[in-house]
């Protein structure tokens, strides 16, 4: 019980991983030139400036972060004004000097520049002050435009690869908890699979499934369940029957912070040929990808090479991200499609999830893999790469 108790209960990282993180970016502020980061998110499953920097989670609030060069952060979160004590709790805290709790809520669109006007007030001393935006998509409108217009003297740029370059290179502390993540969703398929039978539907399975993510701790799974039958693909939801396909999708995040996938197919009964063809195809899409990964590749590269295959086996070119980057972001760079400039480094994380698509069905498989810095490739989930039958 003592050892399922700890696998449910949230990780925190160390103090020295946070403080690693920290003075590299400040390092690389000084190096450019920059005061002040501003980051944002309020995404369950991208969670990763706000929680690489500060280690907390993210709800669906936004919450707003000031990174200084020389000093430590200050955190505008969603909660009540003063008297009343400000969010998050002092003892979740580190490297946090002030924090301010402001009741701003999105669809309330009076209250979205409360968090700006907090930048403001603690900015505005710092005249021709340098600030960089951190993850461009997630700063909300309002918080930009107000910010540009009531801090008519500082300059203001975009400092999103000045942290993506060192977010994406994981520690050995991050590899560790990383490899947690997987193990878990090793045991989350296992389970998935079992549920896999005639009378059940492909709404219960999923349901069954998050239920389970959440007794182990997981924030915000997001699962994925595909049923088809051997004639091809009828939307959902719908009965189980012998005959019928099953692709299970299972991304989540665990105890540790950090996301990772796993995706198998399941098959009542026995395997159609041409699934099973098809799988073939997309187990050796993902081969060729992994044995072109090393730090120095271009995902471009990468990204032609899968589709160049896909077109020779006579399956439409993939039009997805096909393969990503992980950590405390579902998918974070670098993003296998032909416009990143993000360059496959040693230490990095990635998901290689590719298709064969058919017009009956689309058969994939997805694994999570580590480029260590000697170029060695390890796969960190333990389960077959086959389709199952039950």
């Amino acid at each position: 019980m003592a050892d399922k108790l700890r696998s449910i209960l949230p990780i925190k990282i160390s103090d020295q991983e946070l403080k690693r993180r920290w003075q590299a970016v400040r390092q690389q502020m000084k190096e450019n030139k920059l005061d002040f980061l501003i980051f944002q998110s309020n995404v369950g499953t991208l969670p990763g400036y706000v929680k690489w920097f500060t280690d907390l989670p993210v709800n669906h609030y936004i919450s707003t972060v000031i990174f200084p060069r020389e000093d430590d952060m200050i955190t505008i979160w969603h909660g009540g004004r003063p008297p009343a004590e400000p969010s998050p709790p002092a003892g979740a805290v580190r490297g946090v000097k002030k924090r301010i709790s402001v009741p701003i809520i999105q669809s309330l669109s009076y209250s979205t520049t409360f968090d700006a006007e907090k930048v403001v007030e603690e900015l505005a001393p710092y005249k021709k002050c340098r600030i960089g935006f951190v993850g461009m998509g997630f700063i909300s409108a309002s918080l930009y435009k107000y910010l540009v217009e009531h801090l008519a003297s500082a300059k203001f740029e975009d400092a999103t690869d000045l942290v993506d370059n060192i977010k994406v290179i994981k520690s050995d502390e991050e590899i560790n908890l990383i490899r947690e993540t997987c193990r878990l969703e090793d045991e989350l398929f296992e389970y998935a699979a079992t549920l896999v039978r005639p009378g059940r539907s492909d709404v219960d399975i999923r349901i069954d499934i998050i239920k389970r993510c959440r007794e182990w701790g997981t924030t915000d799974p997001n699962i994925m369940v595909v049923t088809s039958t051997q004639g091809g693909a009828k939307p959902g939801p719908r009965i189980l029957e012998k005959g019928d396909m099953c692709a299970i999708l299972i991304e989540t995040d665990s105890p540790t912070g950090f996301w990772a996938e796993l995706g198998r197919t399941v098959c009542i009964g026995e395997v159609p040929g041409n699934i099973q063809e098809q799988f073939e195809v997309a187990k050796a899409a993902q081969k060729l990808t992994v044995d072109m990964l090393r730090p120095g590749i271009s995902p471009k590269e990468l990204f032609e090479a899968n589709n160049e295959f896909l077109r020779k086996k006579g399956y439409a070119p993939e039009t997805r991200i096909y393969a990503h980057g992980q950590g405390y972001d579902l998918v974070e760079r670098p993003g296998i499609v032909a416009e990143e400039t993000m360059m496959i480094q040693g230490n990095m994380l990635l998901a290689v999830h590719p298709a064969a698509a058919s017009a009956r069905a689309r058969v994939g498989i997805c694994d999570n893999f580590f480029v260590h810095k000697s170029g060695k490739v390890e796969r960190l989930s333990k389960i077959p790469q086959k389709i199952f039958v039950v």
